[in-house]
């Protein structure tokens, strides 16, 4: 980005609307941090979003595979990225050149609302640098809270840490080996980054020099204290350390996994609140367009594009959809008393569709969902069987007979059950480490909570030789397999499956 980096400020006229729009939402309440606009061409915004919006990564070839994939998409009219905002203090949002006025109001309103959702959702707070992985409290903060989160420059670093390793290692190696820390990043510990983490050593301090241990002589007893015999077998004890020291990865190769696993835990609260984010930006910007920002001359525009953001695609769910009308339905109930024992213990249906209290207590109630969920939280506890039956939720899977997608169910509990199926630790299965010196030989021994799912035997296999390749020692994982406990191994030559005991 650097080589257009003075051309992507905003025109006056749209600082201008910035200036009005960022004062017309800090006084509906959104507590942001300061947001820096840049306006790209569909090809640097193509490039940004590559990177995974930003401007500087380590050096990949997946980056330039997703950038191609981007552009040939834009250009065959099949996609086109209106907006990217980062978690970032201060934030970076980059609008589109050549969109209308109207466009760019929409994206500047979107914008406030997530970054709003940066700062004081409490998944986000894993991402604050200044408190060294160890938020005890994510919940609760300080009012001048101002915290650290200049990951553009923590992701520069991270290039600039990969490329001396390629430097040194070459590129081929280095890629390899991201390409297997690559393919096991989904099975992070998000709850990590709320624990302190231990200290790791500098990958930049280069390798003492062998010491070989002496004891203390003056010089013309050193051939006595000291013999030739004794100065060998000290040697050879030092590098059976060091062989055995070589069995797990190496210095580059963990500083290589450490960024991986960095750039992963920054992900993680963004995979957690898909829904939420983007339902509380389009709750946000629906609401300030339509009742602040635009004049009438504008509405029909607005209308025609905000209605391509909330539509339904076939086999997909529009999380833009799902998260604002479960937003608006939460202020609706608040706002009218629908909620408390007096609430759930009626049974007069007629009582209940004429409720109203009259409380007024719905936006304070979505600023507190806001803070305090997590999308599998916020389905679990507001998802209704109200909310279902009006917007005709239901569950639909393959039908072999008919070789087509049916409805499945329109039953709540079930739709319901299959949603937060999808949405908890992402659809990825849970793995948990059981014993990192099994059998006392050094090898990883795993352990998959099956929770109803038998684990995929293409990607278990695959898994397994990255596992091997970081571990450099055989991985075994306990799982079930059609009711049956079983054991996956793979010691870096042989992939075996074996009957365990129950």
């Amino acid at each position: 980005m650097s080589e257009f980096a003075l051309k992507t400020a905003l025109p006056q006229y749209l600082r201008v609307e910035q200036e009005r729009i960022q004062s017309i939402a800090a006084k509906e309440g959104l507590d942001f941090f300061p947001i820096v606009f840049e306006i790209l061409t569909y090809d640097q915004m193509n490039e940004i979003a590559a990177y995974g919006g930003f401007p500087n990564r380590y050096p990949h070839w997946r980056f330039g595979m997703e950038y191609e994939q981007l552009a040939k998409s834009y250009e065959y009219g099949l996609s086109k990225i209106y907006e990217m905002v980062i978690n970032n203090n201060p934030s970076y949002a980059y609008l589109l050149e050549g969109n209308s006025l109207v466009d760019q109001k929409l994206v500047m309103s979107h914008v406030c609302g997530h970054v709003d959702f940066f700062k004081n959702n409490f998944c986000f707070r894993s991402t604050d640098l200044d408190t060294g992985g160890r938020t005890v409290d994510p919940a609760v903060r300080r009012k001048d809270y101002d915290p650290n989160r200049r990951w553009i420059d923590k992701m520069a670093n991270h290039g600039s840490r990969i490329r001396k390793h390629v430097a040194r290692q070459g590129i081929n190696k280095v890629e390899e080996f991201i390409d297997h820390c690559l393919s096991l990043e989904n099975l992070i510990d998000p709850h990590s980054p709320f624990s302190a983490r231990r200290a790791r050593p500098d990958p930049d301090v280069e390798e003492k020099a062998t010491e070989i241990p002496r004891l203390k002589s003056k010089d013309y007893m050193e051939s006595f204290i000291n013999p030739a015999e004794y100065l060998e077998e000290q040697r050879l004890k030092i590098e059976k350390e060091k062989e055995r020291e070589k069995k797990f990865p190496e210095r580059w190769e963990r500083d290589v996994l450490e960024v991986i696993t960095e750039e992963a835990f920054y992900f993680v609260p963004q995979m957690q609140t898909k829904i939420m984010n983007e339902g509380w930006a389009t709750y946000w910007h629906s609401k300030l367009m339509t009742t602040k920002i635009l004049d009438a001359s504008e509405i029909i525009d607005y209308a025609d594009h905000a209605a391509g953001v909330l539509a339904t695609t076939k086999g997909q769910l529009n999380p833009y959809k799902l998260g604002v009308e479960l937003y608006r339905h939460i202020e609706e109930r608040w706002d009218k008393g629908q909620f408390g024992k007096e609430w759930e213990e009626c049974d007069d249906l007629g009582a209940k569709k004429n409720w109203d209290l009259r409380l007024g207590l719905g936006k304070e109630k979505i600023f507190e969902v806001r803070s305090l969920y997590n999308d599998v939280t916020f389905i679990d506890e507001f998802l209704t069987p109200d909310f279902c039956r009006d917007h005709k939720l239901f569950s639909f899977s393959w039908s072999s007979r008919n070789e087509r997608y049916e409805i499945e169910t329109r039953e709540f509990k079930a739709v319901k059950e299959k949603l937060l199926f999808q949405l908890t630790n992402a659809g990825s299965p849970f793995i948990y480490v059981e014993d990192a010196n099994f059998e006392n030989k050094g090898e990883l021994l795993l352990t998959h909570d099956h929770q109803g799912m038998d684990l995929r035997a293409d990607y278990a296999r695959e898994v397994l030789k990255s596992l091997v390749r970081i571990w450099k020692r055989p991985v075994s994982v306990t799982s079930s397999n059609e009711g049956k406990p079983v054991i996956l191994r793979f010691d870096g030559r042989e992939q075996t499956t074996r009957h365990a005991r129950p």
